[in-house]
């Protein structure tokens, strides 16, 4: 299953986006859903700490191997709403 199979609900993908800015200490204005994280001028680090934070925001769990699928913040959203989705279903 890949990550761009669930499109992101509009709230997750405030949500990420808010993170995100706050992960990097950035206005949220420039966190745009087709923004790529090597343009917010995030680096491996970065993205490992993004991650962590999401997990912690949305009380999942994100596999490292998913993880490396995302480039852009969309990408990170649709995961984000996937897992819920999964973890939803599971419960």
């Amino acid at each position: 299953m890949h990550a761009q199979e669930a499109q992101a609900q509009p709230e997750t993908l405030n949500i990420v986006q808010a993170t995100i800015a706050n992960q990097l200490s950035i206005d949220e204005s420039t966190v745009a859903p087709a923004t790529k994280f090597v343009d917010l001028g995030d680096n491996s680090l970065d993205t490992v700490e993004i991650m962590m934070a999401l997990e912690e925001e949305f009380g999942v769990s994100i596999g490292e191997s998913e993880a490396y699928n995302i480039s852009t913040v969309q990408d990170a959203a649709d995961l984000i709403e996937k897992v819920k989705t999964e973890a939803e279903a599971a419960a």
